[in-house]
């Protein structure tokens, strides 16, 4: 092996070139929309002084609040005890604590007016013609609507100074040049980078007084979520809004770009009366008037004028909106899209034959339809729910069937994988087998599942996959070990068939895709339809695969054309948005009309954010509370000459660094996210060493019974010396090899940190990622752990013909010559073959021997891992122990996949 190093800079990426809208340019004006020079800075923003934190009287008080309300959310009497005891410990100094009570809390926040946008209601009542006699109770109550205005809402977004670098003011086309290829590639990335916003553009440019504006396209989200289980009224209707000129990355981790904007209303009716057609119309209708009306506020500025709003970069713009993707689940399609369940939302194509090909709906068609044929046709044969109007007829350019974009959580991971795939493998081996040895099977899937050795972020199946209830998580974690696990127990063609679903749903996640993934999206659906014909022949579907959350597999690649990457526009945003604008206020709430205290709950959590962005724009939080005090006290007193500063007094300039037991957990997070900057990646040591290992080169090798570490560091530092060398230090005489410094003394770590660039995984704002490496003999006070990485070991290649898989044995450092070296001891993996298993898509490799069989072993830099890599081994058709246990799976296998769908990054690298 010859790992190669890598130093830290840029992703590597293609160089790309922009090609931007002409009209619709977002120019800079000022506050009555007149266009600013080009080089004209913004107008100043009229702030307070630096030192007002109003309605905050300082800036503990503020952080105490923000942490008492919105981080811990501790309840009003713990709260009330809090500020008592906080008032016991200060009378001695005349002093008071920062609030009197939970209530005086509570009224500071709420006399804040940054970011106060105010909850409004409508009702609704039934207008029809009523029953004699008894009357449903629907038809005779109020169905309130409580909203936030979207207009409000979206001066919020585009005025959010924390994400205005993350802000797109105008639509573009991103291509992409490769070495070889005459033409560029067309790349799909944010929204505004697709082909929706820039057609939009085209027809808002037509009017000459809208050019130079900037296009604020609405997204928006609706979907029921149940907050308990255990009560009866426990279902609530949100609904989400956000600007599609912000980027993917920062809607998909919040930061105020998704904002909760109303609740819709959920009509209830008895038995008799829940499936008449009078309440299902009601039901619909309701729901799409509710939307007319919630955003008729913004229906002046979509066409007949422009609306003037200051950015988060200074800039007033004006600003011409329109109605952008809606997301949601298919369900929530069909009673948008007005169609009937079953049918596909997007095309025309008959819900007993869903498949490729079809003619894309169009709400002009659907009139057209409706004026021209009979009601029970147009529900029988085209999918067509002819009395509803749809919300989108009231706005200009909206046609609901081009703005429902793909949902990935609910069509693909948990629709066409978990309920679809791995229902119907479990049905197979009934039908096959016979229901008793079928469960026996099935257990041994659950026992390779569980067995899957340990991996930062993946969820641990310890019983198997028999759960009550599927998170859409749940989902996910599954679809990264599920195919090994079948591997051997389901014939070839269906473990092809998964595999094939598998790299479209990995494809389709990726936060940029160009004209060759879309290629590559393709091949792998015909791979996949081609292969999933084994379900049809063993009949398990012998009717065949109409399924419209399947079928909507065919529709993505329009999705990514016309909206852009679909992960920044799936309904797991708004899934996770529920927990903390709906659930956790539901559980602050007492639970009497619970509706009411929610809404408060969240007006002021958008305070405490908007307070929180507001003082960061002005400069007022940098560091923390204690320095910004104890900074305060200094200028007011500075100390005298001699006098030891507060960092130095509380030890932050000792030199001595802590040190841990081996197995001691500390480091405990398996993984994070992490804000930037925005680099390649780079891999560092643990901060603190482990205590009471020998700290000679000599002595630590006998300790971990590895009497040849000298000579593998020395061949190690061959290669370091001599970096354009034909021949590895493997290969080379131990004589030819530099002679270690006897005075060098070794340092052993626990762990090291990965921090690479992931954007398509869980990462912050600039794509960033971190995992821990771990190398330890015990963890968690049980067997050691001793993970796997990717190392760096040819440059000139690309995916795993690029690099190798080891698994790390000791991470240390040592000093040689002024210069101190971080190393791992690693033992080599081998590919088994010269390309990927036909049936997984999977590389396999093997533990490198020697001829004795002893592991091939070398020390390598840090620099030459690039991340962690995950295998599972390849169980083949034995079935394993009862007890068998997931510590044992790196030692008691020939073979290992090498797991290209741990996560999104190492499905895009581990090709």
């Amino acid at each position: 092996m010859h790992p190669s190093r890598r130093h830290e800079g840029e992703p590597r990426r293609p160089v790309d070139f922009r090609e931007y809208h002409s009209r619709l340019t977002g120019l800079g004006c000022d506050a009555d929309g007149n266009v600013l020079p080009a080089d004209a800075p913004p107008p100043p923003w009229l702030d307070p002084e630096p030192t007002n934190w109003n309605p905050y009287d300082s800036r503990n008080e503020f952080e105490v609040a923000n942490f008492l309300y919105k981080k811990c959310q501790m309840p009003q009497a713990k709260i009330n005890q809090l500020m008592n005891l906080w008032a016991a410990s200060l009378l001695k100094h005349d002093d008071n604590p920062p609030f009197a009570d939970n209530t005086d809390l509570e009224n500071v926040i709420d006399a804040t007016t940054v970011g106060d946008i105010p909850w409004q209601s409508f009702s609704v009542r039934y207008s029809g013609r009523k029953p004699d006699g008894n009357v449903p109770s629907w038809m005779t109550a109020e169905h309130d609507v409580w909203y936030k205005s979207p207009r409000l809402v979206a001066h919020h977004i585009i005025g959010n100074a924390d994400i205005a670098e993350e802000f797109d003011k105008v639509p573009y086309r991103e291509f992409v040049h490769v070495d070889g290829e005459e033409q560029p590639r067309r790349r799909y990335g944010n929204f505004m980078s697709a082909n929706w916003p820039w057609e939009q553009a085209d027809i808002i440019a037509e009017d000459e007084k809208m050019h130079g504006a900037m296009f604020g396209p609405l997204v928006v989200g609706s979907d029921k979520t149940t907050v308990s289980v255990a009560t009866g009224q426990n279902e609530y209707y949100p609904l989400y809004m956000s600007l599609g000129n912000v980027h993917n990355n920062v809607r998909r981790a919040h930061r105020d770009a998704l904002v909760l904007i109303g609740f819709l209303s959920i009509p209830k009716s008895n038995r008799v009366h829940k499936k008449t057609k009078q309440f299902l119309k009601f039901r619909q209708q309701l729901f799409h008037s509710s939307l007319s009306a919630i955003f008729d506020c913004l229906r002046p500025y979509m066409a007949e004028q422009y609306d003037v709003v200051r950015c988060g970069d200074g800039y007033y713009r004006r600003v011409v909106y329109g109605l952008g993707p809606y997301i949601a689940d298919y369900p929530e399609q069909v009673l948008a899209a007005c169609i009937v369940q079953g049918w596909c939302s997007f095309c025309d194509a008959h819900r007993s034959n869903l498949g490729p090909g079809a003619d894309r709906r169009t709400q002009a068609v659907t009139e057209a339809l409706i004026d021209a044929l009979d009601p029970r046709v147009l529900w029988d044969e085209y999918g067509i729910v002819h009395d509803i109007i749809p919300f989108t007829n009231d706005f200009p350019r909206a046609d609901i069937h081009e703005l429902l974009s793909g949902d990935l959580l609910h069509q693909v991971i948990k629709g066409a994988f978990k309920d679809h795939l791995v229902t119907w493998v479990g049905e197979y081996l009934t039908l096959q087998h016979g229901e008793a040895r079928a469960k026996e099977l099935l257990d041994e899937i659950d026992r390779r599942i569980a067995s899957t050795p340990y991996f930062p972020g993946l969820r641990r199946f310890y019983e198997g996959r028999e759960f009550k209830q599927w998170t859409g998580d749940d989902s996910k974690a599954l679809m990264k070990v599920y195919l090994p696990a079948i591997n051997g127990i389901v014939p070839d063609d269906m473990v092809r068939a998964l595999a094939a679903f598998m790299e479209v749903c990995y494809l389709l996640r990726r936060s940029i895709l160009d004209d060759t993934d879309l290629i590559a999206i393709e091949t792998a659906l015909e791979r996949f339809r081609h292969h999933r014909q084994i379900f049809q022949d063993s009949g398990v579907r012998p009717t065949g695969f109409s399924l419209p959350r399947m079928h909507a597999l065919d529709h993505y690649i329009r999705h990514i054309q016309q909206f852009g990457a679909p992960n920044g526009l799936c309904s797991s945003m708004t899934e996770a948005k529920h927990i903390k604008a709906v659930k956790e206020p539901w559980r602050r709430s007492n639970r009497h009309r619970p509706l009411g205290q929610m809404l408060l709950t969240n007006q002021r959590l958008d305070k405490l954010a908007a307070s929180r962005r507001d003082f960061e724009r002005r400069g007022m939080l940098e560091g923390d509370s204690l320095s910004a005090a104890l900074a305060e006290l200094a200028a007011d007193d500075p100390p005298a000459m001699g006098e030891p500063i507060a960092a130095e007094a509380q030890g932050e300039l000792d030199d001595e660094e802590p040190v841990l037991a081996q197995d001691e957990e500390r480091d405990d997070e398996e993984d994070d996210v992490v804000d930037g900057p925005t680099v390649h990646g780079f891999v560092e040591l643990a901060r603190c060493p482990v205590r009471g290992l020998p700290n000679t080169l000599q002595a630590l090798s006998e300790h971990i019974g590895q009497p040849a570490l000298p000579s593998l560091l020395r061949r190690f530092l061959f290669d370091q010396q001599n970096p354009q060398s034909d021949v590895p230090g493997d290969e080379v005489s131990l004589r030819e090899c530099p002679v270690i410094n006897s005075r060098s003394r070794v340092r052993v770590f626990p762990s090291a940190v990965a921090t690479f660039y992931a954007p398509s995984d869980v990462s912050g704002v600039g794509g960033m990622r971190r995992e821990r490496i771990r190398a330890v003999s015990s963890w968690y006070n049980g067997p050691g752990r001793y993970d796997c990485v990717f190392v760096g070991t040819d440059p000139s290649q690309q995916g795993m013909r690029s690099m190798h898989a080891a698994r790390v044995r000791l991470l240390f450092s040592f000093r040689q010559d002024d210069t101190t070296y971080p190393c791992a001891l690693v033992e080599w993996f081998e590919a088994v073959e010269d390309e990927p298993d036909g049936c997984t898509g999977m590389w396999v490799v093997e533990p490198d021997l020697y001829a004795d069989n002893s592991r091939h072993t070398s020390v390598i830099h840090l620099d030459s891992v690039l991340r962690l890599a995950h295998l599972i081994p390849v169980y083949g058709e034995d079935f394993l122990p009862i007890n068998f246990d997931a510590v044992h799976s790196l030692d008691a296998f020939r073979s290992y996949f090498v797991n290209k769908f741990a996560d999104h990054n190492a499905h895009e690298i581990a090709f």
